[in-house]
């Protein structure tokens, strides 16, 4: 097994990438669906699903082309099969698995949050294993315990809300635009920290759970008493808003120590659309370090949903003889724990 077309269909983006064993990411696409659900002020599965069936297969074809390859030259498909937004994963999965089926090639149905976790095994230096993983996106917030490719035990998650819809539920407070993870970073770049001090939740407490629907809503609280009287709105604002992310920050690093001392291992890695975050990036490579570990990261274009990571996980599953038969079943809801080892 050498190249595999990877195909990413779980929410709002679509990816394409081509993975081959010897020379690595060879090509990779990702067309974003913002703008279409940015009036709405969130993700409409139904336009989702639409927009992907218009997307796919010009951006199959494009990043063939960019790669200089033909269908001949691929040697499996590798598709999202969940977790995600079942209409839009079936359109993913339909097509993948047909292409594979007309290129006589073997097919896979790769895991959403495999895929975020096995990303930076695609940056050099890559971390061995075993390694405990951050994955923190608008779906989800675990920390995993990875001693290889499938060989995956959850350490802890989030019990309400993942940090990154705490992120975006709190931008949608402060009248933030769609997406709003990304414009609460950016607003509290400038907000004063030492204005407002939110709580750390769940870290007064043994254990590697997490619990971020409560920041919300002191995010909320702060915003309906500050606001009104507030002389400068804009920079109330702003102070709220580091004061949120401080807080997030604060948590995350404080469950990834723990978790790293608890396990004994010493390489961190994190994954998922937060870990773009600059100030979680520096404040987590400060903990990890002083601590006498290392933390890995993919590079920011591959924390968000991508193809890449669907076609590494697929050529991972590939070559270890994980093929799907004709009946590929896409799952909205898929504990990582059900995986099999590769």
């Amino acid at each position: 097994m050498r190249r595999v077309l990877g195909i990413e269909t779980s929410c709002d983006e679509t990816g394409i990438a081509v993975y081959d064993g010897e020379r690595g990411l060879v090509a990779q696409a990702v067309y974003s669906q913002i703008e279409i659900h940015a009036q709405y002020g969130g993700v409409v599965p139904e336009l989702a699903s639409r927009d992907h069936v218009r997307k796919t297969l010009p951006l199959i074809r494009q990043v063939l082309e960019e790669s200089g390859l033909d269908p001949a030259s691929i040697d499996g498909v590798a598709y999202t099969a969940g977790p995600g937004l079942v209409g839009a994963l079936l359109v993913g999965a339909a097509l993948g698995r047909s292409l594979a089926w007309a290129w006589g090639v073997p097919a896979v149905g790769v895991h959403h949050m495999e895929g975020h976790l096995l990303a930076p095994l695609l940056e050099d230096p890559a971390p061995a294993f075993p390694f405990v993983a951050l994955l923190v996106s608008g779906g989800h917030t675990q920390l995993v315990d990875v001693t290889g490719v499938g060989r995956y035990r959850i350490l802890g998650e989030s019990l309400d809300d993942a940090a990154g819809e705490a992120f975006d539920k709190t931008a949608k407070i402060l009248d933030l635009p769609y997406p709003g993870g990304p414009e609460l970073a950016k607003l509290a770049e400038r907000g004063n920290p030492e204005r407002f001090r939110f709580p750390r939740p769940m870290t007064d407490r043994p254990g590697l759970d997490f619990s971020f629907s409560g920041l919300k809503t002191f995010a909320l609280n702060t915003v309906r008493e500050t606001l009104p009287e507030a002389l400068d709105p804009d920079q109330a604002r702003a102070d709220i808003a580091r004061a949120f992310e401080e807080a997030v920050v604060d948590t995350l690093v404080i469950k990834c120590r723990r978790a790293l001392q608890e396990t004994g291992h010493r390489r961190l890695i994190l994954a998922g659309g937060v870990s773009a975050n600059r100030r979680l990036r520096e404040r987590m490579n400060a903990a990890v370090t002083a601590a006498g570990g290392e933390t890995f990261y993919p590079r920011p274009s591959l924390c968000t949903d991508n193809g890449a990571m669907i076609a590494y996980a697929g050529w991972q599953r590939l070559r270890a003889g994980h093929v799907e038969p004709l009946a590929f079943k896409p799952r909205a809801r898929w504990p990582m724990e059900e995986l099999t080892p590769a």
